[in-house]
């Protein structure tokens, strides 16, 4: 995108209309397509998210009836949107009619976007928009297509688009274009309104069709332009097979990003990121890590082979795995240490702790330099309510201790290992929760003779 798209369209103010009212029934779901996730947001958070980053200045989503779990999605998003809802599906050109009352006031610019395309960059909407600065009544998204089967043609002579035909309804001719429609479209707002209301439905389906407005705008002498872009960008969802390649075209995206700014992926196809992720730089992501939301790892932190990691933050110089899972909550302190089928969720990891192995901590608080032993759990629930437990500087707690909540362990305290500690223990003190070992000696001869006794009858 050059400087110059972007000073074009800065100044203008825009209505983004959003069409997310298909039912989407190739999904085989019982959950609305556009609220579908890729890299762990919906199709339509994407879209609306994107929107706003290219400066739309408005927007209106238009849903189909009794969604109400769309509209949630909406106002979680873009809390400022308004929602418009489709009560009949009459084509496209009347789903975007479905929010007249926003296209009254549309402002400089009106974009067209549709729910289920997320992979659009924010830089390809305000390309979409340049044209409208320079005088286009509509401008419309074009790709050539590797293979243009099902997809409107673009009837263009040069520079000019004609008009967009529909795949049913072109001719022989026109089946044998390659520069195919991608469905969104930008159009001058002033003229959004009186376009839109002049389409009519005199075509194979019987629909209102959006791409007519190319043609009746040109009949009105106005001028009509196209964005070209490519074929991944406007990628559709439509079915489960292309919901994971659009996971895998943004996948591959994220993971380019995240080298170019400095990340080492070891082996890149096996990392999977969320769309939040963020990594600072000279981190090391080993194979097979998967980041749910939320997650943020500071520079020069190492996050070794099948973690998994979802609302948490690793400080510079951390630790992380391999086989270690961090829930939300869970915050690594610098140069801290969380070592192989490890669990931490809603905890505070202080600097160089270690939680070495086989270890669970849930609503705690770990000292810096406490060292965590093996098996260690914290008792954090009673079926009914949360409890935190306070670890100290410099504690050391020995392994497969239990830690019965709500308590505290001072610093520098010891706890004996294989205790269950329900009082607190104070600072360098040694708290101990075992019973006293008795020794029997020569139980086990009479044991094994009896045994073999036993077995011989």
């Amino acid at each position: 995108m050059t400087l110059s798209h972007t000073s074009q369209v800065s100044s203008r103010s825009c209505l983004a209309i959003v069409l997310a009212a298909g039912e989407g029934t190739r999904m085989k779901s019982a959950k609305p397509k556009v609220l579908h996730q890729v890299a762990n947001r919906s199709m339509l958070g994407h879209v609306l998210a994107t929107l706003t980053q290219a400066g739309a200045t408005s927007t209106a989503v238009v849903i189909g009836p009794d969604r109400d779990d769309v509209a949630k999605e909406v106002q979680k998003v873009s809390a400022q949107a308004r929602i418009f809802v489709q009560t009949d599906r009459l084509g496209t050109a009347h789903a975007v009619l479905s929010a007249r009352e926003a296209l009254a006031q549309p402002g400089d610019d009106v974009i067209i976007a549709f729910g289920d395309t997320p992979l659009i960059l924010s830089d390809t909407f305000i390309k979409l928009r340049s044209p409208l600065a320079e005088g286009a009544a509509v401008v419309a998204m074009g790709f050539e297509a590797k293979d243009p089967t099902g997809y409107g043609r673009f009837i263009t002579s040069g520079n000019e688009l004609l008009a967009i035909r529909e795949h049913r309804d072109a001719s022989e001719d026109e089946r044998a274009i390659t520069l195919c429609n991608g469905g969104l479209m930008a159009i001058r707002g002033d003229l959004a309104l009186p376009l839109l209301d002049r389409v009519q439905n005199k075509n194979a389906k019987g629909e209102y069709y959006l791409t007519d407005i190319v043609e009746i705008a040109r009949s009105l002498g106005h001028r009509t332009a196209i964005a070209v872009v490519s074929e991944e960008e406007v990628h559709g969802v439509n079915d489960r097979a292309q919901l994971a390649a659009a996971e895998r075209m943004i996948q591959n995206r994220l993971r380019q990003a995240a080298m170019a700014s400095g990340v080492t992926l070891i082996a890149p196809e096996t990392v999977f990121f969320s769309h939040d992720t963020r990594l600072g730089q000279d981190v090391v992501v080993e194979p097979h890590v998967v980041f749910g939301p939320g997650v943020v790892v500071e520079e020069g932190a190492i996050i070794h082979s099948f973690s998994h990691l979802e609302g948490a933050r690793i400080a510079s110089g951390a630790g992380v795995g391999p086989f270690a899972r961090l829930r939300p909550g869970a915050m690594i302190g610098p140069k801290a240490k969380v070592g192989n089928f490890v669990e931490i969720k809603n905890t505070d990891l202080g600097a160089g702790a270690k939680v070495s192995h086989l270890t669970y901590l849930g609503d705690a608080s770990v000292g810096a330099e406490a060292n965590i032993g093996a098996g260690t759990i914290t008792c954090n629930y009673d079926g009914f309510g949360k409890y935190r437990t306070e670890i100290g500087e410099g504690a050391f707690i020995g392994s497969n201790s239990s830690l019965v909540a709500p308590i505290a362990i001072g610093k520098g305290a010891f706890v004996g290992s294989g205790s269950v500690i329900t009082d607190n223990v104070p600072d360098n003190a040694l708290g101990l929760g075992r019973g006293r070992q008795t020794i029997k000696e020569g139980w086990a001869i009479g044991f094994r003779e009896k045994a073999q006794a036993a077995n011989k009858k």
